[in-house]
C-alpha cells in the first residue's frame, strides 16, 4: 500500500526513534541518521535506491537553505571568534578578572544568567557568545558544563519569545494576520513556559537546588570532575599572556552591535524605515554573518596594533575555530534533514490538524490542549518556528480577533513551541547551547529535561486557569505558586 505513512501518526516516528535511540546510546550522529533512514524508508515506502536517493536529496536541500547557510558559516566565524579571544589571553584574563571579583558559585550562576537575559536579540548568537565568555568562569568555580548549557539555553529561546527586540517576535508577528506585534505584545504575560522558566533559574539558584542527573554532574564538578566535551578542544592554542580583558569584552561588544547594526540595514532601517518595523522585517542569519565577518576585520586590526597576536597567530585561529565547531555543525545538518522529513515530507502537520478537527474539547481547555500539541510537535521535529506556522492558523481560524482565548490560545502554542524546543534533542538551540557550553550533547539533553518538565507542567495547570478566568495576573500566580510550591517540596525531600 502506497504512503499509508503521510499525515498520520506513523509520521512522528522516525524523530521518536532517533530521540530514543540518542538517549539510550549517548551516540547522536548515528541516532539521527537512523531516524532519518527510517523517515526516508516510510517515505519511499520501503524501495532502498528511492530512500537512499531521498536521503541525500533532502540533505542538499536542507544546505541549500539560505538561512540555513548563514547559520552554518555564522558558526565557524564565531568558532573563530572565540578561538582568536583565547589566543590573545581575553578570555584567560577575562576568566581572572572575574574569579577575583566574584567569589561565590552564586553570584557565577547568576552573572551567567544575567549575561543570557541580556542578549535577547537570537537565540544562536546568545547560546554561542554567553558560552564563550563564562566557560573558563564557570569552570574556575567548579560550576558543571551541564548546568552552564542548561542556564545558556534556558535564557535563549524563553527570552527571545518574550523581547519585542528579536528574531522570534518577528517570525510570530510574519505568522498571523492584522497587527501581529500587537497580538505578539499581548501574548508577552501569557507566555508561561519562558517566564516561568526564568522563575525556575532563579528559584534555583537561590535555593542551591539540583536534582537528577544535574545533581551527579554537579557534585562531580565541586569534587574538580568537570566533564567536558573533548571533540571541542583546542590543540595548538597558548593563550597569550599579556591579554587584558579589553581583549575580550570589545571584541564581544563590538559583535553584538554590529550583529543589531545589519539586523536593521537587511530590514531597511537605512532606506527610511522605521527602527521596529526594520527589525521585525529583518534577515537575521544573515545578519549574524555579515556581523560576525565584520568583528573579524576589527579584531584583526585591534589585536595586531595592540601586539598580543601576530599575523601567524591570527591566521592559525582559524582551522582552530571551525574545528571547534564541526560537531556542532554535523548535528545541526543531520537534525534539520530530520525536521524536514518529519514536517514535510510525512507530513506531520496535517496527522495534527486533523487531530485537532475531529476532537471537540471544552473550550477552556483549548489553550491547555494547544500547548501540549505544540511541545509534541516541536519536540518531534525539533523547530519551535515550523510549530508557529503549523498551529496559529488554526487557532486564529477557531476564534475572532479581539477575542481574548485568541491571545491566550497563541500564548500558549508559542510557549508549548518553546518548550519542545527546550527539551527535543534534534532542535538547533539545544544544540546551540551544548556548543556554547562544550558540554556532551546527549548529557545537555537528560539533565535539562526534568527542569523543562516541571515548568511545563506548572504551564499546563496556568493554561487551564487561563481558559476559565482569562485573567493574566491569576492565570500567572497560579503557575508561579504551582512551579515554585514542586521546587520546595523537592528541596525538603533533600534535606
Amino acid at each position: 500500500v502506497m504512503m499509508t505513512f503521510i499525515g498520520t501518526v506513523f509520521s512522528l516516528l522516525p524523530a521518536i526513534i532517533a530521540i530514543v535511540m540518542a538517549l539510550i546510546t549517548k551516540e547522536v550522529y548515528l541516532s539521527l541518521f537512523i531516524g532519518i533512514v527510517c523517515g526516508s524508508l516510510m517515505y519511499c515506502d520501503f524501495h532502498i535506491i528511492g530512500a537512499l536517493n531521498d536521503i541525500f536529496e533532502t540533505m542538499l536541500g536542507v544546505l541549500s537553505d539560505d538561512s540555513h547557510l548563514c547559520i552554518l558559516i555564522f558558526l565557524v566565524f564565531l568558532g573563530i571568534v572565540v578561538a582568536l579571544m583565547s589566543k590573545a589571553g581575553g578570555s584567560q584574563a577575562y576568566s581572572q578578572y572575574v574569579s577575583s571579583k566574584i567569589k561565590t558559585r552564586k553570584s557565577v550562576l547568576f552573572s551567567i544568567f544575567g549575561l543570557g537575559t541580556l542578549i535577547f536579540i537570537d537565540d544562536y548568537f546568545n547560546c554561542l557568545t554567553v558560552g564563550s565568555v563564562m566557560r573558563d568562569v564557570s569552570d574556575r568555580m567548579k560550576i558543571s558544563r551541564a548546568k552552564l548549557a542548561y542556564i545558556i539555553d534556558s535564557t535563549a529561546a524563553p527570552i527571545c519569545i518574550i523581547a519585542p527586540i528579536s528574531s522570534w517576535a518577528a517570525a510570530v508577528t510574519g505568522y498571523t494576520s492584522g497587527d501581529g506585534f500587537a497580538l505578539f505584545l499581548q501574548t508577552i504575560p501569557f507566555n508561561l513556559y519562558a517566564l516561568l522558566t526564568i522563575v525556575m533559574i532563579v528559584v534555583m539558584i537561590c535555593l542551591d537546588l539540583d536534582f537528577g542527573k544535574m545533581k551527579e554532574y554537579e557534585q562531580k564538578a565541586i569534587e574538580g570532575h568537570i566533564d567536558i566535551d573533548d571533540s571541542y578542544k583546542q590543540d595548538s592554542i597558548t593563550s597569550n599572556q599579556n591579554g587584558k580583558v579589553v581583549d575580550l569584552i570589545l571584541p564581544i561588544i563590538f559583535l553584538i552591535m554590529s550583529c543589531i547594526l545589519f539586523m536593521v540595514y537587511t530590514g531597511g532601517f537605512f532606506e527610511g524605515v522605521s527602527f521596529m518595523e526594520a527589525f521585525r522585517n529583518c534577515n537575521a542569519s544573515f545578519a549574524l554573518v555579515l556581523g560576525s565577518f565584520v568583528t573579524l576585520v576589527f579584531m584583526f586590526v585591534f589585536y595586531l596594533s595592540r601586539r598580543v597576536l601576530t599575523y601567524k597567530d591570527y591566521t592559525d585561529c582559524i582551522p582552530e575555530g571551525f574545528k571547534m565547531m564541526v560537531s556542532s555543525i554535523i548535528i545541526l545538518v543531520l537534525a534539520w534533514t530530520l525536521g524536514e522529513i518529519v514536517s514535510v515530507k510525512l507530513d506531520v502537520a496535517s496527522f495534527v490538524k486533523n487531530m485537532i478537527s475531529v476532537s471537540s474539547f471544552p473550550l477552556f481547555m483549548i489553550p491547555a490542549i494547544f500547548f501540549i500539541i505544540a511541545i509534541a510537535l516541536s519536540f518531534s521535529t525539533g523547530t519551535s518556528w515550523g510549530t508557529f506556522s503549523v498551529l496559529i492558523p488554526i487557532v486564529i481560524a477557531i476564534f475572532n480577533e479581539g477575542d481574548i482565548m485568541l491571545v491566550i490560545a497563541i500564548a500558549a502554542i508559542l510557549s508549548g513551541s518553546v518548550c519542545g524546543d527546550h527539551i527535543s534533542p534534534i532542535s538547533d538551540t539545544t544544540i546551540m547551547a551544548s556548543a556554547g557550553a562544550q558540554c556532551h550533547h546527549i548529557t545537555h539533553v537528560e539533565t535539562q529535561l526534568p527542569y523543562a518538565l516541571i515548568v511545563a507542567g506548572a504551564s499546563f495547570v496556568g493554561y487551564i486557569v487561563a481558559g476559565l478566568t482569562g485573567n493574566m495576573l491569576f492565570t500567572f500566580l497560579t503557575s508561579f505558586v504551582v512551579l515554585v510550591s514542586i521546587l520546595l517540596i523537592i528541596k525538603k525531600k533533600q534535606a
